[in-house]
């Protein structure tokens, strides 16, 4: 769709807007219900216009997005600037610094002398001095924590001098190239630069696409600010400072005072004052840095009730509305933002307004089922039509309304108290790097939702009870409504219920090569995916790889090799049957090795899901939710590839046996009773390939047909001549083929019958 088009649907979507506004105002308040119905009504009036004005400013300000063009810098290298890079650490892991530092020693700059990195440590420990000291960067601490990570980035500034300030997060890895595309916005700029906001990019799934089993159909939920608001400020400027993944200059920094102390959101404020001095203030939505989101929910909420009150405190603080230096524009979108933050509030209204009426019979709305369908429907839609198109589809109606049901009762408290003048003075650090599963105890924040999803029900049940007994069929429209805060509210507790993390480490699907070699048995392949812990490569066919020995890999990209020690951790046939996923654990690797690996896995844009799913809906996502957590995943120590066959075939000796499952060590076979006495049988294969077998045990998970019970038993074999099969020239081709000329009916027969496929159910090292 064009530009003129975008403006078209945000001029359709603002008329109706207005007219609806027009509408709820003149037409509708039940003003004949009494004193109690109108005070409520005027309550759910006001939260309406005030979150439709936002709406309206909003989209505006989005259907004028300008996306700065990158800029590459072709003067000589002493025209670049001196630039110092501030890490800001409090309480961070030093595993999760290691891997920070190590990006940040790695950015590429025309002359590598003109940037200094500095650890501004505020918790003062040794080992994180250590560390520095290891990378070869400075340590930087201070006397008391005054003034929390703004004193700390301020006490950086003191003991500094470059032209440009970059600050990081502890947990942001910044790529290689964030330099390079980022400082060249304030060389040769006609405006004086104030700051260059890159976005802040996450590695790891956000809790609401990991609870909610949506981490392919969602993106991050903090992608919608960063990728596309952030961009429609820039027409204003009016960008807002996120505090990591920036580049300041110096020069506004101390026309300002330095960075903000007062509010415990200081990057906010900071961002705010320097464009009050007429600075030019950018944001990009190029990726050039990667971080962590909160892996638990305390500290998801604990950052969330940060930024609220933060940007409240703000607003008050530095009264925005009259600010000297700000334009108009910037004022009305820094208003925009705060104002945001009251949302809890207006949710909260939201979702009680039609309960007091379907509960409580207090009229809160007066009208009819037509005037609904011509001033409220044709208003919603283009309100959801737009907000997908300007988003570039990642964000919609829907998901915004999911997110604020989740969230609202944990903010309310911390909103409603930063609104009547209580303030929260401490700065909580939002703990990154340090996982707890035990989402049980989460449960508790899920009873405000409990509560509200027992009120929705009660409310629909006497709807429909109102509409049989009086045949009002109006009273459809209020428990549509409850519908869809009951949908959402379904979907708050099933994000509050969590989910199990089963990895301790995040991985990524990556491009690179990878060398396995097994003393001698190599095999060269491409990375399926990787984490700091391991990696897995997928085979065309079922190769033998020893599954005790430990390999020498090297894995290698366009800029980057890691040489590492890993052992087979799990083998997995695919759904195909024909190919097979090999999984590593990483067992040593000398630091270097470790530095490179990092280099592997974060010097690039995380490959997750960047837009929504359009074929997923309301009940496709409840689906989806029910079944995952319905799902038990059964877990085998499976470290050889299980290859089915259900092969017939003769021994030495005449017998009659089926073989059903082969891995070069071990064979599962069905023969008839008669041959339990015989321990060793020799079985002709293919050509002169013949494979010695010892008696295990007999295999009780087979499920063998009623009528063949009395005569047939499953028996497991121990390979004897392993070497001897697996130097057989090109075995595992061979077992393909014999898999395909005996199987591929059977299976097609099972999966076409949805039948469950219990040939190879059992897990070999439980038997042995």
């Amino acid at each position: 769709m064009s530009k003129n088009k975008s403006k078209l649907l945000v001029t359709a979507t603002i008329s109706f807007t207005i007219i609806y506004l027009i509408w709820r105002t003149v037409f509708t308040l039940p003003f004949q219900y009494g004193v109690v119905s109108i005070i409520f009504a005027m309550i759910l009036l006001l939260a309406e216009i005030t979150g439709l004005f936002e709406q309206i400013l909003h989209f505006y300000s989005m259907s004028n997005k300008e996306k700065p063009e990158p800029k590459r810098v072709t003067h000589e290298h002493s025209t670049y600037p001196t630039v110092d890079v501030f890490i800001a650490t409090y309480n961070e892991p030093k595993e999760l610094l290691y891997k920070t530092i190590n990006g940040c020693v790695n950015m590429k700059y025309p002359e590598p002398e003109k940037v200094t990195i500095y650890l501004c440590d505020d918790g003062k420990r040794e080992e994180i001095k250590e560390l520095a000291d290891k990378f070869g960067i400075q340590y930087l601490a201070r006397e008391g924590n005054e003034g929390a990570k703004a004193g700390n980035l301020n006490n950086a500034l003191a003991n500094s001098t470059g032209e440009l300030v970059v600050t990081f997060d502890a947990d942001m890895i910044p790529m290689s190239d964030f330099l390079l595309a980022s400082v060249p916005y304030f060389m040769d700029s006609e405006e004086e630069i104030g700051f260059v906001q890159t976005p802040q990019s996450f590695y790891n799934l956000d809790l609401f696409q990991f609870n909610l089993f949506s981490e392919d159909t969602i993106p991050n939920e903090q992608d919608y600010f960063y990728k596309d608001i952030q961009l429609s400020k820039n027409k204003f400027n009016a960008v807002i400072y996120g505090g990591s993944n920036t580049v300041i200059s110096r020069k506004a920094l101390d026309d300002i005072g330095g960075f903000v102390t007062s509010v415990i959101t200081e990057d906010f404020a900071t961002g705010m004052l320097i464009q009050s001095k007429g600075y030019k203030c950018i944001a990009t939505d190029e990726v050039h840095a990667s971080g962590l989101s909160p892996e638990d929910l305390e500290n998801l909420i604990s950052q969330r009730k940060r930024w609220a009150r933060g940007c409240i405190q703000t607003g008050k603080k530095l009264n925005v509305l009259f600010r000297k230096g700000l334009t108009m524009p910037q004022k009305v979108s820094y208003l925009n933002s705060i104002f945001y933050w009251y949302s809890p509030i207006k949710r909260l209204i939201y979702m009680l307004s039609p309960i007091l009426y379907s509960v409580f019979n207090i009229r809160v709305v007066e009208t009819t089922p037509i005037q609904l369908l011509i001033f409220w429907l044709p208003m919603y839609l283009l309100n959801s039509k737009t907000l997908r198109h300007l988003s570039g589809n990642i964000r919609t109606i829907r998901w915004t309304n999911i997110y604020e049901t989740i969230m609202f009762p944990l903010l309310l408290k911390d909103v409603l108290l930063e609104v009547i003048g209580i303030q929260e003075s401490t700065f909580a650090v939002t703990k990154k790097g340090v996982r707890d599963n035990k989402s049980v105890r989460y449960v508790k924040h899920a009873i405000p939702h409990f509560l509200l999803l027992a009120m929705n029900l009660i409310g629909i049940v006497h709807c429909i009870d109102i509409m049989f007994i009086s045949g009002n069929i109006s009273i459809l429209f209020l428990a549509f409504w409850l519908s869809l805060n009951t949908y959402n509210l379904i979907m708050a507790v099933l994000f509050l219920l969590g989910r199990k993390e089963r990895r301790v480490h995040t991985r990524f699907s990556i491009d690179a090569q990878v060398m396995i070699d097994f003393e001698g048995r190599r095999f060269e392949t491409t990375i399926y995916d990787i984490s700091e812990g391991g990696f897995s490569v997928i085979l065309d066919k079922p190769e033998y790889m020893p599954p005790d020995d430990i390999a020498r890999v090297t894995i290698k990209t366009e800029c980057y090799e890691a040489t590492v020690s890993a052992m087979i951790l799990q083998v997995q046939a695919l759904d195909n049957d024909y190919e097979y996923r090999y999984s590593f654990r990483i067992t040593r690797m000398e630091e270097e090795d470790y530095k490179a690996l990092l280099l592997i896995i974060h010097d690039r844009v995380p490959p997750l899901t960047q837009t929504i799913k359009s074929d997923y809906g309301f009940f496709e996502d409840l689906r989806v939710n029910l079944e995952k957590r319905r799902q038990k995943l059964n877990y085998y120590s499976r470290k050889l590839p299980r290859i089915k066959l259900h092969r017939e075939l003769i021994t030495t000796e005449g017998d009659d046996v089926t073989i059903l499952s082969f891995n070069y060590e071990y064979m599962a076979i069905k023969h008839r009773k008669s041959m339990l006495n015989v321990n060793n049988i020799f079985l002709p294969i293919e050509g002169d390939m013949v494979i010695e077998l010892l008696r295990i045990k007999e295999i009780g998970y087979y499920d063998i047909p009623e009528e063949e019970k009395l005569t047939m038993e499953v028996t497991l074999y121990h390979i004897v001549n392993v070497k001897d099969i697996i130097e057989y020239p090109d075995i595992a081709s061979i077992m393909i083929r014999l898999q395909k000329e005996s199987l591929s009916s059977l299976l097609e027969e099972i999966r076409q019958n949805n039948k469950k496929d219990t040939l190879l159910e059992y897990d070999e090292m439980e038997l042995i």
